[in-house]
């Protein structure tokens, strides 16, 4: 089960903020690439992971966005109001932390898209001996599974393992990090069991995912905030051949028909479309394109990935 997001004017928004009582609200304030994200909920657990998922902004910096995370038995399970005007989202009865943390990245890529040629990548961000490399795809391709795989070799830095931002310049274009610890699944170690000493640190959630500071499992130097991107790696389920070189018509007619991979985009409308249309072509026509089927197995599937990043296989 997902969640639907609905567009909301101004004056409906005041009618959602008439009826919270701000009193009894946890404030929280952070820093996502240069956004301030004011958070409030009437919820110390959501407060909590939120505090620990994000880095710190300070009390007194206005904020760019705002994100209501409340219960309230007048609203379904997981309901969620967005007023783009003012840049701020109501969230109702979430029965899911990473939902959460997901709509406050695409707040953010709402704001930094329109207004400042900044946009966003629903993936994971790597880097190898200072290329980076994105990877992304459909859900059940192992995207998370295999950045954590990767993150087992020494050489391996990491940007991000679920969302990055990314700006384009005349030769190149760089990815960005967007969250200080990352939220991840109690079943990671069953793929790769030297992630057991994090796993056993963790405070898993009921939905079986914890936020962890992987400086703890992989070290301070390893955890990067930005790389200029070199290869897209498009992970899909099944294909005809185990990877082949795409050119940036066929990635990005890959992207646009799976919503670039990413549920979470706020807005949808034609303006949208072009621009996102835009900053990908930019972005694909200055890197190398490929898709990768899925393996067999998690190892096969990392050993293939490792070969390509590694450019020992020809492509």
């Amino acid at each position: 089960m997902g969640y639907d997001c609905v567009l909301i004017d101004s004056h409906t928004k005041d009618e959602l903020l008439d009826g919270i009582n701000q009193s009894i609200l946890y404030e929280v304030r952070a820093e996502i690439y240069g956004c301030c994200v004011k958070l409030l909920t009437d919820s110390r657990p959501v407060r909590d992971r939120f505090a620990e998922n994000f880095f710190f902004a300070s009390q007194s910096i206005r904020s760019h966005g705002r994100l209501y995370v409340l219960h309230d038995a007048t609203f379904p399970e997981n309901t969620v109001r967005y007023d783009p005007g003012s840049k701020t989202v109501f969230l109702f009865n979430m029965t899911y932390y990473g939902w959460v943390k997901s709509i406050a990245l695409g707040l953010c890529g709402d704001i930094l898209e329109d207004g400042h040629g900044i946009a966003s990548c629903h993936g994971a961000c790597l880097d190898r001996n200072g290329e980076g490399f994105a990877i992304i795809g459909m859900s059940g391709a192992g995207k998370t599974t295999q950045t954590y795989g990767f993150l087992l070799d020494p050489a391996i830095r990491v940007i991000a393992d679920d969302w990055f931002f990314f700006r384009i310049f005349p030769d190149a274009a760089l990815a960005y990090s967007s969250e200080k610890n990352f939220y991840i699944r109690a079943d990671l170690a069953a793929a790769w069991p030297e992630f057991e000493p994090l796993m056993a640190r963790a405070d898993f959630d009921e939905e079986g995912r914890a936020i962890v500071d992987l400086r703890y499992a992989i070290g301070k130097g390893r955890i990067f905030p930005l790389t200029t991107l070199r290869r897209v790696l498009i992970l899909t389920i099944d294909g005809d051949r185990a990877y082949r070189r795409v050119t940036t018509d066929e990635a990005l007619s890959i992207l646009e028909e799976n919503q670039y991979f990413n549920p979470h985009l706020l807005v949808k409308n034609d303006y949208k479309a072009e621009i996102r249309r835009e900053y990908y072509r930019q972005l694909l026509d200055r890197v190398e394109i490929l898709t990768v089927a899925r393996c067999e197995t998690p190892g096969e599937t990392q050993e293939l990935l490792r070969t390509i990043v590694r450019g020992h296989q020809r492509l």
